[in-house]
């Protein structure tokens, strides 16, 4: 019996919108109508979501955009939860839908790679001709990945055409596949690698969570879980077999719990346990520990003596 009362969706859709600010005033209004929770962007190039809600209130949600002929056949990835994954309803209109730093933008619609299904995908990225290349950002490769995935040297999706350039060698000859959470950065991507003249050049339809959700496949020779902007946080992807890559940022063992550092000026996610959290007062570093706003000392009232004694702690077992 299905406890769960909740779902998740994810969606998106490249589609011309005329005035994006005011389908993104009109569009926050009805969802909380329905209920909704969630972050949504809009911008003339389309829109992309995650929004919970109870199963009625996303009935009611999918029902409504059905009903428009822009986004009739959307598709949406469905994960049943206990709850809402966000706190707030946003609608935000944007200048793009995905940020990929370009001079002269994709459009997904004229210009994108082969979409492979996830049995294609699975097949594929297991040819010795095939590099398999995570389109997402650092802390998102941290927590779970592709077996034998390459994880470029980038903070942010916006720096992989630059890597990409600087590393095109590496890719000389190969099938390169591509893939991302839900497939909309994937679209962006693997066209402009078409458009530089990569050779061979695939994505992974639907992404990460259509994957992890194929009953063929059932998300295997992934490793660790799918990061998600929610307050779910992490995933499971891989229904065979689940292996921990993430690591504790202080200790380097086995870890799958992500924390914000408490230095607002840094705020980096860093991957530790429970106790590393409280023991280093959920900072990254010892300038982030010392910093006169650390939002962990705030929160735990902790006196000046308080972090002295924790910070010489810290530089006993160091």
């Amino acid at each position: 019996m299905d406890t769960h009362a909740y779902r998740v969706l994810l969606y998106y859709k490249y589609v011309p919108i005329e005035d994006p600010v005011t389908f993104a005033q009109e569009h926050l209004e009805a969802c909380k109508e329905i209920g909704l929770k969630g972050r949504i962007l809009v911008s003339n190039e389309g829109m992309n979501g995650t929004c919970s809600g109870t199963i009625e209130q996303t009935d009611a949600y999918m029902d409504m955009l059905k009903a428009d002929v822009r986004f009739a056949d959307m598709v949406y990835k469905i994960d049943e939860t206990e709850g809402h994954a966000f706190k707030k309803m946003h609608v935000r209109p944007k200048q793009e839908i995905v940020h990929l730093g370009l001079e002269e933008d994709i459009n997904p619609n004229e210009l994108t790679g082969k979409y492979l299904s996830p049995k294609e995908f699975f097949e594929q990225m297991q040819a010795e001709d095939t590099i398999v290349i995570d389109a997402r950002n650092d802390y998102e490769f941290d927590l779970g990945h592709f077996r034998g995935a390459i994880r470029p040297d980038i903070r942010n999706f916006r720096d992989l055409p630059e890597w990409m350039l600087e590393n095109k060698e590496m890719f000389e000859g190969k099938k390169v596949l591509t893939y991302c959470t839900g497939g909309i950065r994937c679209e962006k991507f693997s066209g402009w690698l078409v458009r530089e003249g990569f050779e061979d050049v695939a994505q992974l339809h639907g992404g990460i969570a259509t994957y992890g959700k194929d009953p063929e496949v059932r998300g295997q020779l992934w490793d660790g879980q799918m990061y998600v902007f929610d307050e779910r946080i992490a995933v499971p992807i891989n229904q065979v077999e689940h292996v921990v890559v993430g690591k504790d940022h202080f200790t380097g063992e086995p870890c799958e719990r992500y924390v914000n550092c408490a230095n607002p000026d840094c705020n980096d996610k860093i991957l530790c346990s429970e106790e590393n959290e409280h023991k280093y007062l959920r900072s990254c570093s010892h300038e982030c520990r010392v910093d006169p706003r650390n939002r962990y000392v705030v929160e735990h009232n902790l006196s000046e003596e308080e972090v002295e004694a924790r910070l010489s702690a810290i530089k006993e077992t160091v």
